[in-house]
């Protein structure tokens, strides 16, 4: 085998076993909790036969969760992100974005619930939950330049909306309901935030 091969082979090698850390970590954060998931505890879930092997890809914990959060994204981006870019209209999309974020709960569960945990407990913010209050304003904006908004303190709304989805979802991580319950609490949410934003107070749409 050439210079070449061998050294492809041993990074495709290094590349999996780092995923390998990254998926086992995430999975023992859902699990424990991000104060209990040390390497000793992420190791045996790995099957690896010590933590010098986390060493070895990790500078830290600190660089491990990092690596952790960036791959929760990831995750989530490519389940919701479909779902949304198929809605047609400001309207759809608010509710893909709803309907998709609380449904994402069954699909990922272990990626929802170790992100909460880190977000609480590690003092972590994930680059989506950064930007989005920002795409949420931009959001409302656009769409009452285009009419099918209701006039009102973007900003403020923004935060509402943030706030009160993080709630649903924190508390249905916790529960971890049926498909059917998750589709029906992601359908009333979003319901419930189209009549807020609609520009007829009963709830219509343009």
């Amino acid at each position: 085998m050439s210079y070449c091969l061998l050294m492809r082979a041993r990074t495709f090698t290094e590349s999996a076993r780092r995923a390998q850390i990254v998926t086992s970590a995430i999975e023992v954060i859902a699990d424990v909790g991000y104060a209990k998931a040390s390497f000793s505890r992420i190791a045996k879930h790995a099957g690896l036969s010590s933590t010098g092997m986390i060493s070895y890809h990790f500078a830290g914990k600190e660089d491990l969760v990092a690596a952790c959060v960036a791959e929760i994204d990831t995750v989530l981006r490519a389940y919701m992100e479909p779902r949304i870019e198929a809605a047609v209209g400001h309207v759809a999309q608010l509710r893909a974005y709803v309907e998709s974020n609380v449904a994402m709960v069954g699909v990922h569960p272990a990626e929802v619930k170790a992100l909460i945990d880190l977000v609480r407990n590690a003092g972590t913010q994930s680059a989506s939950v950064n930007a989005r209050l920002d795409l949420f304003e931009e959001h409302f904006r656009t769409g009452q330049e285009a009419g099918v908004f209701r006039p009102f303190d973007t900003r403020t709304v923004a935060l509402v909306f943030a706030s009160g989805l993080d709630a649903v979802v924190v508390t249905a991580a916790a529960d971890l309901p049926e498909p059917d319950e998750l589709t029906r609490l992601g359908r009333e949410l979003a319901d419930l935030y189209v009549r807020a934003t609609a520009p007829d107070p009963l709830g219509g749409q343009a």
